[in-house]
């Protein structure tokens, strides 16, 4: 007996032009993610710099 109760939805079939579509489109989501990334450590870097190593003045 077979069970026939499938648990995951069918997926359409793309067609050519919407296969083009997304393999010659740019990455955006993982751009997305790269600018935060970006944002978030020069942040951090100009918040070590300026707050913890040039707030302490010169090494004596």
């Amino acid at each position: 007996m077979k069970n026939n109760n499938s648990t995951t939805a069918p997926t359409p079939e793309l067609s050519e032009e919407e296969k083009d579509r997304i393999l010659h489109s740019s990455p955006r989501g993982t751009w997305a993610i790269l600018a935060i990334y970006g944002v978030l450590f020069t942040l951090g870097w100009l918040y070590f710099w300026f707050g913890l190593f040039i707030a302490r003045g010169p090494v004596n």
